[in-house]
């Protein structure tokens, strides 16, 4: 790690609990994600509903023959575009994502599930635990939750300028995380998480025959597989947004304080 500059401090500011869950939450939702996109590929279509359509889903990733060669296309709806080599036909295979993001590359729906059900379950503890330990030490209260000044239309433009403009908090107001940050983190560990880990059991036959009425709060089961799918992708959405303006900040302090929990600030500096 770099030497902090004599003009500044390491403050605290993850918890040993909150450093551990984020780096156990990076391996899962990699495996997750990648293993998902294996048990997708199996049928890369998604419909609205209780029952597959196969004839009308309102996106799919398919390869059509043109010219006397295979092509890949993504519907999406109506809309129709070509993808060859990522999306429906890549690496010589008709295949929904290519095997690169796929865990394992190989095709095997079997083993895609093997991996997927089992990081499941790490995620889904793992989630347990940071939200338990967070809202036991109060991170949730005092460092999550948005003051009422901050959720004026005024104080929120005025921090969505700063980030298009890559202007990010300096001195003490880097210690705490910023209204935009509050309500993403807010969003996906209350509504994105959950909704992933119940569309996920709605697609399961056991947890069907248990509870029937699951698949119907999001509309059938073949809609809790879109919702599902839809609710991974904005979580892939945020992850690579975070990542982004991690790099564009401060990538070595913000990894510093990932993992001893210290973070650099320098005194005296305002905004």
């Amino acid at each position: 790690m770099p030497s902090v500059p004599s003009a500044s401090v390491l403050v605290q500011r993850h918890s040993l609990v909150t450093r551990l869950t984020h780096w156990i939450n990076v391996l899962a939702l990699l495996v997750l994600l990648t293993s998902g996109l294996q048990i997708f590929n199996a049928h890369p279509a998604l419909y609205w509903g209780d029952t597959s359509t196969f004839a009308r889903p309102w996106a799919a990733m398919v390869a059509m023959e043109q010219g006397g060669q295979p092509v890949g296309i993504t519907k999406i709806g109506p809309a129709m575009f070509e993808t060859t080599g990522v999306f429906g036909f890549s690496g010589d295979q008709v295949r929904g994502f290519p095997a690169w993001t796929t865990l394992p590359t190989y095709r095997s729906l079997a083993d895609g599930r093997r991996w997927h059900f089992f990081f499941a379950w790490v995620f889904a503890l793992n989630g347990l635990v940071y939200l338990s330990a967070n809202i036991a030490n109060g991170h949730v209260r005092r460092d999550l939750l948005p003051e009422r000044d901050q959720l004026k239309p005024r104080h929120l433009l005025a921090e969505i300028a700063d980030h298009a403009r890559l202007r990010f908090p300096k001195g003490e107001a880097a210690r705490r995380y910023n209204a935009l940050q509050k309500l993403t983190y807010l969003a996906v560990i209350f509504v994105l998480l959950p909704m992933m880990v119940l569309t996920g059991l709605s697609m399961s036959p056991g947890m069907n025959a248990a509870w029937p009425w699951l698949p119907e709060l999001f509309g059938g089961r073949q809609s809790a597989r879109t919702f599902h799918f839809l609710s991974a992708s904005l979580i892939v959405l945020f992850v690579v947004v975070h990542v982004l303006m991690v790099l564009v900040s401060s990538p070595l302090n913000s990894l510093r304080s990932m993992i001893i929990g210290r973070f650099a600030i320098r005194q005296g500096e305002g905004r």
